[in-house]
C-alpha cells in the first residue's frame, strides 16, 4: 500500500518555462553565458548565477578572450574537489560557433591526476615554466602551490575560481589570504563564480576594499527558471518527524519521482548512528529488494504497486567507487529511467549533475545555507517532462529532554532560515523606488490592469528581465555607487546574514512581546553596520530599508498568496502569483511607506506555517525553551536604540516616552535609559 506523499511547502514559485534561458546565440553562447562575456575585459569579474546555468562554459569564453586577446599568458582553474574538474574538460566550442576550441591538456587537468593535493604542486610548478595555457586543479592544490611558490609566479594569469563562496575574508582561510593577496599585487586577473555569495558562517566572502574592484555579473534563479523550456515550478519545504526518520520517510519520499535523499551526519542528532542500517531501513520501507544490478550496481527495489525502481547506494564504502563510476556514465544524461533514486552522505551535492532530479530531500538540518542552496541545484535542473521540482528538508521534533528540544530548536531555525533565504533567491529581483510626483512609468513594465499612476504607489513587473519595480514612501536613496551596488546586487546576502542571526528569529518567532522595529531597524541595522562600515551612516540607511522592504513585501505576498489558494480550490498557480501579492499588499494598505514595512515582524508569516507543520504540545516546547533564555538589552542594542531615540526627537520635537502606547516609542526610551546607565557605568569606549 503506498503511503501518501505530504509536504508543506514554506514557499512555491512558478515559471513561465519560455525556454530563453537554454536557447544558444549565433556564439553558442546561453543568456547567462552572453551577459558574462559581455564583461570579458574586466581584470576582477564576481559571476552570480545558480547550479546549472552554465558558469563553467562562460569561463571557457572569457579565458580564451583573455589569453587570445587580452595578453594575458595562462588560465588556471581553481575547483573545491576532484569530481568537478571534469565540468572544465574539453569543448568543441567552434562547433557551436565560437572562434576557439576549449582544451585541457590530460596532464594539466590535475583533478585527474592520482596522489594527493600536496603532490601535485610539482606539475603546476612545471606548467607554469611551459607553454601549455590551461591548467585545471583543487583548492587545496592552488593553495600548496602559492605556498611553495609565492603570488609572483602567478603574474599575467588568469586565476579562475569555482563555487567562491568556500573563500572567506576570515584570516583563517588560507584561500582567502591568498587571493586577498594577489588582489594587492593587481598583476592578475580573477573570474570568481558561485552560486550562492554567502557563507553558512555568515562571514564575508571577500573584504570589503576587495569586494568594490570586482565587477559583478548576476544572473538569478528566476531568470534561469523562468527561461527553462520545461520545469515550471519549484517548491521548497520542510517536514517534521517523531522516532527514526526511516520509519516517517516516505510521508515526504514518492517512489515514483527521481529522487536524491540526503542522510544525516553520523554524528548528528537525526542519525541512528548506523548508516548502513539506515540505508538498508529506507529500500525496505520502499519495497521487496530484489538484488543488485550485475552492471551497475544499483540495488533493485520492487515497490508495493509493482514497479521495479533502481537505487544508487553511495552510502556503503565498499561499494561506493563502482557506484560512482556507473553515475558518471552518459546514460545517467540520456536514460531518464537509468536510476530512480540515489541515496548519499556527503557525496551527490556540489557540481553534481543529474538532470532528471525531481526532489532534494534532505534528512537532519544542514549547518549550511550555502550547502542546502547547492542542494537544492541538483533538483532545480531542466529536462523533458520534469515540470515539477521540489526540495524538502526532513527535520525531527524536539522530545522531551531539555538538551534535545535546545538542538532542536536550532534545527527547526536553521530550516526556517534556509525557506526564507530560498524566497528570496527564487523570486524575481525587487527595484526599490521612492514614491515622489515626478516618478513616471518605465518602459516595459507591466502596472496592472488600470496601468501606471502618479497618485499611488506602483508595482510594476518587467516579465523579460524579471524585474519588479515597486514605489514605496519615505524610502531612502542611495547616495554613493557603491551603496547604489549592494541596493541592486547584494539584497540576498544582507538577508542571509539576518535569517542566520539565530537571536533575531527566535526573538521574531516565539517573543510575544518584541517590537518588530527591534528587528527591522535595530537588528537588520547592526548587521548593515558590521557588514559594510565603509558606507556612511545615509547610505547604511538606505541599504538596511532596501534589504527589510525586500524580505517583508516578500513574507506579505506569500500570506497572500497563501490565503487565496487555501480558499479558491486547485486552480494552477500563476507564474506572476507572487508580484501579484506584492501588488494586492500595495493596494490594501492606505499607502506603501517605509514606517509600515519596518512594523511588520518579518518572521511572522515563518511562524504561521510553523504552526501548521509542528504539534501544538512540540511549538509550545519549542516557545517555553526560547523564553527561558530570554536576556536584557545589551550594550550595543541600548546605543542603536538611543541613536533611533535622537531621530525620533529631530523628527517630533519630543523626547520617545517610556509610558507610550506606541510599543516602539517606548522601546526607544528604555533603550535610551539604558544607555545613558551603561554609559555612567563605562561600560562603552
Amino acid at each position: 500500500m503506498s503511503t501518501p506523499k505530504k509536504t508543506i511547502p514554506s514557499v512555491s514559485v512558478s515559471y513561465a518555462h519560455s525556454g530563453k534561458s537554454a536557447t544558444p546565440n549565433t556564439l553558442g553562447m546561453r543568456e547567462m553565458q552572453e551577459r558574462a562575456y559581455e564583461h570579458r575585459g574586466e581584470q576582477y569579474l564576481l559571476i552570480k548565477s545558480p547550479p546549472a546555468s552554465g558558469k563553467s562554459r562562460a569561463l571557457m569564453f572569457i579565458a580564451l578572450d583573455k589569453i587570445t586577446n587580452q595578453g594575458l599568458k595562462k588560465a588556471i582553474v581553481v575547483v573545491p574537489e576532484k569530481s568537478i574538474g571534469a565540468s572544465f574538460a574539453d569543448e568543441p566550442l567552434t562547433k557551436y560557433g565560437f572562434w576557439a576550441d576549449w582544451t585541457v591538456k590530460p596532464n594539466w587537468n590535475l583533478c585527474n591526476a592520482p596522489g594527493e593535493d600536496g603532490g601535485k604542486v610539482n606539475s603546476v610548478g612545471k606548467f607554469l615554466e611551459g607553454s601549455d595555457t590551461v591548467l585545471v586543479c583543487t583548492h587545496a592544490t592552488f593553495r600548496f602551490a602559492v605556498e611553495r611558490f609565492g603570488i609572483e609566479v602567478f603574474d599575467d594569469c588568469l586565476i579562475a575560481v569555482d563555487e567562491f563562496h568556500h573563500v572567506s575574508a576570515n584570516p583563517d582561510n588560507k584561500l582567502g589570504t591568498y587571493l586577498g593577496q594577489l588582489i594587492a599585487r593587481d598583476k592578475v586577473h580573477i573570474v570568481a563564480m558561485t552560486g550562492s555569495y554567502f557563507r553558512g558562517d555568515a562571514e564575508a566572502v571577500l573584504a570589503p576594499e576587495d569586494e568594490a574592484k570586482f565587477d559583478t555579473v548576476t544572473y538569478t534563479y528566476y531568470e534561469q527558471l523562468n527561461g527553462y523550456e520545461y520545469l515550471k515550478e519549484l517548491d521548497i519545504g520542510y517536514y517534521f518527524y517523531s522516532g527514526a526518520y526511516a520509519d516517517d520517510i516516505l510521508k515526504v519520499l514518492d517512489p515514483t519521482e527521481k529522487t536524491i535523499i540526503h542522510i544525516p551526519n553520523v554524528n548528528s542528532r537525526a542519525s541512528t548512528g548506523d548508516k548502513i542500517k539506515e540505508v538498508d531501513h529506507i529500500i525496505h520501507e520502499l519495497g521487496e529488494w530484489l538484488g543488485a544490478d550485475a552492471v551497475t550496481g544499483f540495488q533493485l527495489v520492487k515497490t508495493p504497486e509493482g514497479r521495479t525502481i533502481r537505487i544508487a547506494d553511495l552510502v556503503d564504502p565498499d561499494h561506493q567507487a563502482s557506484i560512482q563510476a556507473s553515475l558518471r556514465s552518459p546514460e545517467m544524461k540520456k536514460n531518464k529511467d537509468y536510476v530512480d533514486i540515489i541515496i548519499a552522505l556527503g557525496m551527490a551535492k556540489e557540481g553534481f549533475d543529474w538532470i532528471w532530479c525531481e526532489h532534494a530531500l534532505t534528512v537532519g538540518y544542514r549547518a549550511s545555507l550555502t550547502e542546502i542552496v547547492q542542494i537544492i541545484g541538483r533538483a532545480t535542473r531542466d529536462a523533458p517532462g520534469k515540470t515539477h521540482a521540489r526540495f524538502t528538508n526532513l527535520i525531527a521534533e524536539p522530545d522531551a529532554t531539555e538538551q534535545a528540544v535546545t538542538e532542536a530548536v536550532n534545527d527547526t531555525l536553521k530550516a526556517i532560515a534556509a525557506s526564507l533565504l530560498m524566497e528570496q533567491v527564487l523570486i524575481p529581483r525587487f527595484e526599490f523606488k521612492p514614491k515622489n510626483p515626478n516618478n513616471e512609468a518605465s518602459a516595459g513594465f507591466d502596472y496592472g490592469e488600470d496601468g501606471y499612476s502618479p497618485d499611488k504607489c506602483n508595482v510594476g513587473f518587467n516579465r523579460e528581465t524579471g524585474q519588479v519595480q515597486i514605489e514605496i514612501t519615505g524610502l531612502a536613496e542611495p547616495k554613493s555607487p557603491e551603496a547604489a551596488r549592494i541596493c541592486r546586487e547584494d539584497l540576498t546576502e544582507v538577508i542571509a546574514t539576518f535569517v542566520q542571526d539565530k537571536n533575531t528569529m527566535e526573538r521574531g518567532m516565539f517573543d510575544t512581546e518584541v517590537v518588530p522595529e527591534e528587528l527591522t531597524q535595530v537588528r537588520m541595522g547592526k548587521i548593515i553596520k558590521e557588514r559594510y562600515p565603509e558606507l556612511d551612516a545615509e547610505d547604511q540607511e538606505a541599504v538596511r530599508q532596501h534589504a527589510i522592504a525586500a524580505i517583508n513585501l516578500t513574507q506579505q505576498a506569500k500570506q497572500i498568496v497563501l490565503e487565496q489558494e487555501a480558499t479558491g480550490g486547485s486552480e494552477p498557480r500563476a507564474n506572476t502569483a507572487l508580484i501579484d501579492g506584492v501588488r494586492k499588499f500595495a493596494m490594501d494598505v492606505r499607502e506603501l511607506d517605509i514606517d509600515l514595512i519596518d512594523r511588520i515582524n518579518p518572521f511572522s508569516e515563518a511562524y504561521a506555517i510553523l504552526a501548521k507543520t509542528m504539534s501544538e504540545d512540540r511549538l509550545k516546547q519549542v516557545a517555553a525553551a526560547i523564553s527561558a533564555k530570554r536576556t536584557s538589552l545589551s550594550p550595543d542594542e541600548a546605543k542603536e536604540l538611543a541613536i533611533r531615540a535622537a531621530k525620533f526627537i529631530k523628527e517630533r520635537q519630543r523626547p520617545p516616552s517610556v509610558t507610550s502606547a506606541d510599543a516602539w516609542e517606548k522601546r526607544m526610551a528604555e533603550g535610551a535609559a539604558a544607555f545613558m546607565r551603561f554609559k555612567k557605568e563605562g561600560r562603552y569606549e
